[in-house]
């Protein structure tokens, strides 16, 4: 393999090294070859190996990259000892042919050039939620997502890295992982409930930044799936997801970080996500470091990229360890009600913006419960169906469940709904009362004659989440009870008749400095 370096590594083609491959990446095609390496948990050091390696990585890459792999090509040895890709000769390796992308399509590029939009991020999000939503989901991806299979793994990257982890951690700091990512573990009936919920799956298992193209077109390329393990691959979908979020977070993003989570719990109606959220973020950056400290003793890395490794890797464990503190500032539980047509639903995606935190939307959860997609009618008569007093109890008891789950994760949430009566308002004022956290109720409020006519404007459109109408209006008004037993300083009334502008203001002084007075003025 040296000599095919030497012979390939030339103007026309750059060699980028992993801890796996040689890259060699040209104007327009790359050409991957595996390394004959034995790490444990890959076997490339026979010609099969790697030839079976190249063909899953074209096939599996296939489903979120399909007009990237092209296919596998031999590597060959001419009689002269000229190395080349399908050219005359013995054939002495085999590699993976694909089409260049262009690298300012990349996310890491493109955040590092400012480039990288909260735009970007919730297509994304709906992107990958998508891919996980048809991805293959049986037995098998179900036994490797269990806390026992996941153990195995955590106890291997302690076992790979014990030897050298001090070159990076103090012996507290390393031992503080293991412990808190083992103890994590225990709890064996999280992981259990993931699984039972489908939402164990063939994943991407290697969802970085690097990997993901974005094209001004708007389409997504998504690259380098784990084609050498299934048990990388085969698991939590929010393992796929944390290890985006984690690279985010180590770029300084946070805030983009807990969006791109926040709009794949919408997308895929999973909030349950965050109840095992920060354990992945941790694993993941942990194995993040394990496979840059194995690059950086890599003898036959040049020393450049061993340096760089090095680096990456503390960077990675010092996160790792991170992902398991407590939040500097406690969460927030706001939650956005008011009659039908008021703008709550406006109001709680600013709120959610601001707060880079998750939206618990009453309307899509009713239809993702009854198994209905979120702009599927579900219309009725007032008080029927999935509207009836028993449903909505029903309803809200689940929303508040949800909250829960992200709140106990150090995360704000905000809960989208009417809250129509005070029985439904204390149900959720109470769930900030047994978990201390601030509260806040921002009540929506608009003119009769505003609200009918955004009413209107909706049965114009035809499709949208809520299925509220204007017949509708009349049943709900005289089930309403004013908001009077929430306390002053938990109140914010906003009349979002105003320019829009005017209320994301007030939006934003409520929730971010809290200058807002319950009566909509400042203070």
């Amino acid at each position: 393999m040296g000599t095919l370096k030497a012979d390939l590594d030339t103007p026309d083609f750059e060699l980028v090294e992993t801890h796996i491959s040689y890259v060699f990446i040209g104007d327009t095609e790359v050409f991957k070859v595996k390394r004959p390496v034995n790490l444990g948990f890959l076997d490339f050091s026979t010609l099969a190996a790697r030839l079976d390696a190249c063909q899953a990585e074209v096939r599996l890459n296939g489903r979120l990259a399909p007009d990237v792999y092209m296919g596998v090509v031999p590597v060959t040895r001419s009689a002269g000892g000229l190395h080349e890709f399908s050219g005359p000769g013995e054939v002495v390796d085999w590699a993976v042919h694909m089409r260049r992308l262009q690298d300012g399509d990349r996310a890491d590029v493109r955040l590092l050039e400012g480039r990288l939009t909260a735009q970007h991020i919730a297509e994304l999000a709906k992107h990958v939620a998508d891919f996980h939503a048809r991805a293959r989901c049986d037995e098998e991806t179900k036994r490797h997502g269990m806390a026992e299979s996941v153990r195995l793994n955590v106890q291997e990257n302690f076992l790979q890295t014990r030897t050298h982890l001090d070159s990076y951690l103090t012996p507290s700091q390393a031992a503080e992982i293991e412990r808190w990512q083992l103890a994590q573990l225990a709890d064996e009936r999280r992981f259990a409930e993931r699984a039972e919920s489908g939402r164990l799956r063939d994943g991407h298992g290697d969802l970085r930044l690097e990997h993901v193209y974005l094209r001004d077109d708007g389409t997504i390329d998504i690259i380098d799936c784990i084609e050498f393990n299934e048990r990388f691959r085969y698991a939590d979908v929010c393992s796929d997801i944390a290890f985006l979020s984690m690279d985010l977070v180590r770029q300084g993003r946070i805030d983009l970080a807990e969006r791109f989570l926040a709009h794949y719990a919408e997308q895929s109606d999973d909030y349950d996500l965050y109840s095992v959220v920060n354990f992945y973020e941790s694993y993941r950056a942990f194995v993040r470091g394990k496979v840059a400290a194995l690059l950086a003793q890599d003898p036959e890395a040049s020393s450049e990229t061993r340096a760089r490794a090095h680096r990456e890797a503390r960077r990675y464990f010092l996160l790792s360890l991170a992902f398991e503190r407590e939040p500097l500032e406690p969460p927030r539980l706001i939650a956005v009600g008011g009659m039908i047509a008021s703008g709550k639903s406006t109001v709680a995606a600013e709120a959610g913006r601001l707060l880079s935190a998750p939206r618990l939307s009453s309307d899509r959860a009713r239809k993702r419960l009854r198994g209905k997609e979120p702009h599927e009618s579900m219309q009725v008569d007032a008080w029927t169906g999935a509207y009836t007093r028993e449903a909505t109890n029903a309803l809200y008891a689940e929303l508040a469940r949800r909250a829960e789950v992200v709140l106990e994760s150090g995360r704000s949430v905000i809960v989208d709904a009417s809250f129509r009566t005070r029985a439904l308002r204390n149900m959720i004022r109470q769930l900030a009362c047994r978990l201390e956290v601030p509260f806040t109720f921002i009540e929506c409020v608009a003119p009769r004659e505003t609200c009918l006519q955004r009413l209107a404007a909706r049965e114009q459109a035809g499709t949208h989440e809520s299925d509220a109408r204007s017949g509708l209006w009349s049943a709900f008004e005289s089930e309403y009870e004013p908001v009077t037993e929430i306390p002053r300083a938990e109140l914010t009334r906003i009349d979002t008749s105003h320019p829009w502008e005017q209320t994301r203001g007030l939006i934003e002084r409520q929730l971010v400095d809290g200058s807002a007075r319950s009566d909509g003025t400042t203070r």
